[in-house]
């Protein structure tokens, strides 16, 4: 099996820019919904003082993480908010006091075997932080008998355009990626780890190589430089050779898919007991006069970040959270900056863009997508809501790269429509 890809331009054009603090805001907006899964309830109440890293929302739900404040102040508000995934949930609005005082909490958690390691991850509140926003701990907790694991593959391909924060993970904090990743191997008894990044990250290459070169467990792969090569489906195909078929998971074919910075920041809770507060994002797009890496409390306002950036958000035509391919439009320029985000671009109304017109039939769709789907017939059978056929074209197999649509010169809307496709299909 040959799983396609296509070359997109890179725009990165913030791989140099170290990551910078951004000033702290007068007040942060925290969503109790900030990952895959349920919705947590605030542990607060309008009038409580609270410190960085007290943790402020939690449930006993199975699929979650508790959330925690990235600041110090006082809880102004507790409103309802609706997020740009539709999901309604409540929000903490924070006014902060400008102190950052540490929560008493905060304490690097004691590990000493698999089941605390797993525990002290789900504490961290942490989540994917390549932008799925998956609970690590749930990841992590699998079932050894069940499930063996032989293969963590870390994802440092970063294949989006514009977005560089992973690689300035990998830069910045090789030691934490690499410790991080020993701590995954040792506590779960997973025997070799895969470091996988892109052939147009040199220097990331280099720097891992060398950490890693007295280690034969841990394995450095370049990865050609094409999209989408970081998508979990492919990268274990481009790591390991292994398909993972329509429906199951990579630890069906014995594989675990972590993000490198979800790696580094296990290794710094470890050590200093910190939970997940703050991220690093690439702010960046035609407007954004001076793109950057900056680290970013969660809950503060998009707005002021791409301030920060010298970007004129009146002027801006589409706000994304995330890249130009697979990134979430926001609708509103005071949207919180959640745990899940790893870029925030802003772009101008585009002109000269080109009109949908009728399929003409070329193909370049179906060379374009990495597990040879058919898109055309896939909006074929979503325009005539056919649920047999799009069970039959394994729409449920599509990821939402976006290939399709980018390739389209008919400018058909086709990736979009998978997704709508998928909202038919009956719910196992």
């Amino acid at each position: 099996m040959i799983m396609n890809k296509i070359r997109i331009p890179h725009f990165k054009n913030t791989n140099q820019a170290e990551t910078v603090d951004i000033p702290l805001p007068e007040k942060v907006k925290i969503p109790m919904c900030q990952h895959l899964g349920m919705n947590c309830e605030p542990l607060v109440k309008v009038g409580d003082l609270v410190k960085v890293g007290q943790k402020i929302g939690d449930t006993d739900a199975f699929m979650s993480t508790p959330l925690h404040s990235s600041v110090s102040g006082k809880v102004v508000e507790i409103v309802d908010y609706l997020p740009a995934n539709g999901r309604p949930c409540k929000a903490v609005v924070i006014e902060t006091d400008g102190l950052q005082e540490v929560c008493e909490s905060v304490k690097p958690p004691e590990i000493s075997d698999r089941e605390s390691f797993i525990k002290a991850v789900k504490e961290s509140g942490c989540c994917g932080m390549g932008g799925a926003g998956f609970p690590t701990h749930i990841k992590l907790n699998f079932d050894k008998e069940k499930t063996p694991i032989d293969s963590l593959v870390i994802n440092g391909a970063e294949c989006e355009p514009y977005i560089t924060s992973d690689y300035r993970e990998l830069i910045e904090n090789t030691d934490d990626v690499y410790e991080g990743v020993k701590l995954v191997m040792k506590y779960l008894e997973i025997p070799n780890a895969y470091i996988c990044i892109e052939d147009n990250k040199p220097e990331a290459i280099k720097k891992l190589t060398e950490i890693c070169k007295n280690d034969e467990n841990i394995h450095i792969v370049k990865l050609k430089s094409s999209y989408p090569q970081g998508a979990e489906k492919v990268i274990v195909f481009s790591a390991l050779g292994k398909i993972i078929k329509e429906g199951e998971l990579p630890s069906s074919v014995g594989a675990m898919v972590m993000n490198c910075t979800t790696a580094g920041f296990i290794n710094r809770y470890t050590k200093t007991g910190m939970p997940l507060v703050s991220k690093r994002i690439t702010v960046d797009g035609d407007i954004v006069r001076t793109p950057c890496n900056v680290r970013v409390p969660v809950g503060m306002a998009v707005s002021e970040v791409l301030k920060f950036a010298d970007c004129n958000v009146e002027i801006a035509d589409k706000l994304l959270a995330g890249g130009p391919m697979m990134g979430m439009c926001l609708y509103d320029v005071d949207t919180p900056v959640c745990k899940t985000n790893n870029a925030l671009l802003a772009f101008k109304k585009n002109e000269k863009q080109n009109v949908m017109t009728n399929c003409i039939r070329c193909g370049r769709c179906m060379d374009a997508c990495p597990l040879n789907l058919m898109p055309t017939l896939l909006e074929k059978a979503y325009d005539t809501k056919d649920v047999d056929s799009l069970k039959k074209l394994k729409v449920n197999l599509c990821m939402n790269c976006g290939s399709c649509s980018y390739v389209c010169p008919a400018k058909r809307n086709l990736a979009e429509k998978n997704q709508l496709a998928k909202a038919l299909l009956p719910r196992k």
